[in-house]
């Protein structure tokens, strides 16, 4: 599946889950960023909306300023400012049904896949909150014009899902939020990844990551801000990372694979590790990996799919049904997520 036909299977799953009334669906609306100081908002309604816009996640049209009041043509252009983030609503004036929207991805000049989580169909007819859960390639190569971006998500902690190699030929640009990561060598998913395209790497993770998990889960039930996490594509340990948050908030799982396959779109690979001194390296094999990548011209990213055209992600869900028999037994045995956190986890991050 390319990329277009991955976004299409995305909308498409959604569309069939939502149980929404008419207009009330996410992927009715959406946000393109067509410049850096202006997006371009589309839906889809039958009759006129209202549209607002506030620089912060929003529910409420009251707290949000009035861009077009019964708008027809389904499709309104915005400026906005380019260091904040803007966030939407839609009013539809026929039933007054209300949908928030924001820019899946996150406009960076020097970043590589970090997007927000937010606006997916999970569990009760609610939708997962836009603001508060990103996912991310490194960011070690971000612009000042970058960070201050990053700023304006209003960041509480970052997790790190990166090898102590990669943390240290990579280390982050984002200062003043909470930092935390697990030491391991990037050996080991070097010695994975040699057993071919689709190898061990994924029926492993769910076990290499489990320490890592407990870290995010942990921040999600304490809520005490948004929280982002990443690896060095933002598509592997990241996606099943977020496979394992968006399972937990009842996210179905069709639409967690097709987000899943995003990042094969948005990937930046030239901004996701920078150049390497070997001379500063000396004897570092993961160095030497990233180097000869980077020499060869390694940019484009590769589907995530199996010799068979199998998504990659699916061998995690499998060697945890296999194990455990379901991810809410995986999450409640391994990472300590109980069914009441679980209730606790959609209260907060539903809507």
């Amino acid at each position: 599946m390319n990329p277009s036909r991955a976004i299409a299977a995305l909308a498409a799953s959604l569309l069939l889950a939502s149980a929404a009334p008419a207009f009330a669906r996410p992927d009715q609306v959406a946000v393109a960023r067509v410049a850096p100081d202006r997006v371009t908002v589309s839906w889809t309604a039958k009759g006129p909306v209202d549209l607002f816009w506030a620089d912060h996640a929003v529910t409420n049209p009251a707290a949000a300023k009035l861009v077009s009041a019964g708008d027809r043509d389904g499709k309104q252009d915005v400026t906005v400012d380019p260091a904040a983030r803007p966030y939407f609503l839609v009013r539809n004036k026929v039933d007054g049904s209300l949908v928030e929207v924001a820019e899946r991805l996150v406009p960076l000049d020097q970043g590589s896949n970090f997007r927000d989580i937010g606006g997916y169909q999970a569990a009760g007819g609610k939708h997962v909150r836009w603001g508060s859960i990103y996912r991310s390639g490194a960011t070690a190569m971000l612009t000042p014009g970058d960070l201050a971006r990053v700023k304006t998500l209003g960041l509480a902690d970052m997790v790190d899902l990166r090898s102590s190699e990669e943390r240290v030929l990579a280390p982050t640009k984002i200062e003043g939020v909470r930092y935390a990561a697990v030491g391991y060598s990037m050996q080991e998913i070097l010695r994975m990844s040699a057993q071919g395209p689709s190898g061990s790497i994924y029926a492993n993770l769910p076990e290499m990551l489990t320490p890592q998990l407990r870290i995010v889960f942990d921040l999600l039930k304490r809520h005490e801000g948004p929280v982002a996490y990443n690896c060095s594509a933002g598509q592997d340990r990241t996606g099943f990372t977020t496979a394992m948050v968006l399972s937990a908030l009842g996210v179905p799982r069709e639409t967690i694979v097709a987000d899943y396959h995003l990042s094969t779109s948005y990937r930046q690979p030239r901004w996701e590790m920078p150049p390497i001194d070997l001379a500063a390296h000396p004897g570092d094999p993961v160095a030497q990996v990233f180097a000869r990548g980077a020499a060869a011209g390694d940019r484009k990213p590769t589907p995530l799919y199996d010799a068979q055209g199998k998504s990659l992600l699916l061998g995690s869900f499998a060697a945890i049904e296999a194990k455990y028999g379901s991810v809410e037994t995986y999450l409640e045995k391994e990472i300590g997520v109980t069914p009441a956190d679980l209730a606790a986890l959609r209260a907060t991050y539903l809507e």
